[in-house]
């Protein structure tokens, strides 16, 4: 039998970190929201108080629920904070050796009971878990980005992964009104396996000169019925999440149809991120988004 899960933590309150929050506190659940930057905790609040407000607008939620799910999301200032917690989801900067930190600080700080998640898109579970002084309650739970609004949730077992903690957390999936997938612990799991390889062939079809940023995005909108087009998924995504999951890949199955992109590469280090840092494949600074190809 796994655990109910009422109180969850979560580390990270950027664009998935604040995501998760919003639907776990409208769903019900009481948050515990943790960042080592306090301003970014706050602009987390803002943007989920707006987002809240967006749904009372649009008339899915009403201003009580609003209210009452603002409520439920508490402030913490430190892991110690997070001790009550039945889960707490690591949603931090996608970089194995940042996320092993974490989790070797946080542990100590939990109750021995308490289920430990990571939101990566692409690293090792079975790596991740290993530094937890509980890898059989420790689970993948990717959310897709933007949270609110996506449907799936992957759930990904790692080697040491008990069957309790994965019913525990599809129970929690399922509470939150969203759909899981489970997959296998292998490199970028399922939807970045096949999503990523082709926003970097994308990248690939410019570099070579073969079309342009627009020439490339409307192909594959009304040509493959694409909701966006790949260059403006990568910048909504950003640019060094989209490399550092190609790296992965890369390194994770040494197969060169892996190879990240050079101009992907260029434009990480330039600091053209996509939306996030206002360039990318598209230049975000004016009222329109103008291609930079």
């Amino acid at each position: 039998m796994g655990i109910e899960i009422k109180t969850v933590g979560i580390i990270g309150a950027g664009q998935m970190g604040n995501g998760i929050a919003h639907v776990c506190a409208a769903s019900g659940l009481d948050v515990r929201l943790n960042d080592r930057d306090p301003d970014r905790i706050e602009a987390g609040l803002a943007l989920i108080d707006a987002n809240l407000a967006r749904q009372v607008q649009k008339g899915t939620l009403s201003e009580e629920h609003r209210r009452s799910a603002l409520e439920r999301i508490a402030v913490a200032r430190s892991f110690d904070d997070l001790g009550p917690c039945d889960l707490v989801i690591e949603a931090a900067t996608e970089d194995e050796a940042t996320k092993r930190k974490i989790f070797q600080a946080l542990c100590p700080s939990l109750k021995p009971d308490a289920l430990v998640a990571t939101n990566t898109s692409s690293i090792s579970i079975t790596r991740l878990a290993a530094s937890t002084d509980r890898p059989d309650r420790f689970i993948g739970i990717h959310f897709m980005n933007p949270v609110p609004l996506m449907q799936l949730v992957e759930l990904i077992r790692g080697i040491a992964t008990e069957d309790p903690t994965y019913e525990s957390a599809k129970a929690f999936i399922a509470k939150l009104g969203k759909t899981s997938t489970m997959s296998e612990d292998f490199p970028a799991f399922i939807v970045n396996r096949i999503l990523l390889p082709m926003i970097n062939e994308a990248i690939y079809t410019l570099y070579e000169g073969v079309g342009s940023v627009e020439s490339i995005d409307t192909a594959m909108r009304l040509g493959a019925n694409h909701p966006m087009g790949p260059l403006q998924l990568a910048d909504f995504i950003g640019l060094d999440t989209c490399l550092s999951v190609m790296q992965v890949l890369y390194e994770g199955l040494a197969d060169s149809k892996y190879r990240p992109c050079p101009l992907l590469v260029k434009y990480v280090e330039a600091g053209w991120l996509g939306r996030k840092s206002k360039r990318g494949f598209y230049d975000y600074r004016g009222e329109t988004p103008i291609p930079t190809r």
